[in-house]
């Protein structure tokens, strides 16, 4: 076990121009002691994976309100993977349907976190979840 914090990148894939909850969630995270980075709006699933390996995170989250979220995040997941990045967890928040939350999860998403959802318990999640990289 390392003693660095967990370190999360916080990514807003495809043409969604809505960033305020996901730059409110990067600092409420920063403050709740984690390492975060934020890479804007407007990236590509390719621009995320080659951010989560260069910054060697131990947290992808993908914020999604444009409804693109069934192309894009297994799209960004199948990149992790095929960059080694097996252990890094992978998060999406946004409004998802249920029945599209299932295929996510089984496309290797650990978490959705919806509407309403506070900082603190993104944060409890992330920290019984994620698997800092060494």
């Amino acid at each position: 076990m390392t003693d660095r914090p967990i370190k999360v990148l916080i990514a807003k894939p495809g043409l969604d121009g809505h960033d305020r909850g996901a730059k409110v969630l990067a600092r409420g995270l920063r403050d709740e002691g984690f390492e975060v980075v934020y890479t804007g709006l407007r990236q590509t699933p390719e621009m995320v994976s080659t951010a989560a390996l260069q910054e060697d995170v131990d947290v992808v989250g993908l914020s999604i309100l444009s409804g693109a979220h069934m192309t894009l995040v297994p799209r960004v997941v199948d990149l992790l993977r095929g960059n080694g990045l097996d252990d890094v967890l992978v998060v999406v928040g946004g409004i998802i349907p249920d029945d599209d939350a299932t295929a996510l999860r089984a496309a290797g998403v650990g978490a959705i976190f919806g509407p309403g959802t506070t900082i603190a318990e993104v944060a409890e999640y992330l920290r019984a979840n994620a698997h800092p990289r060494d």
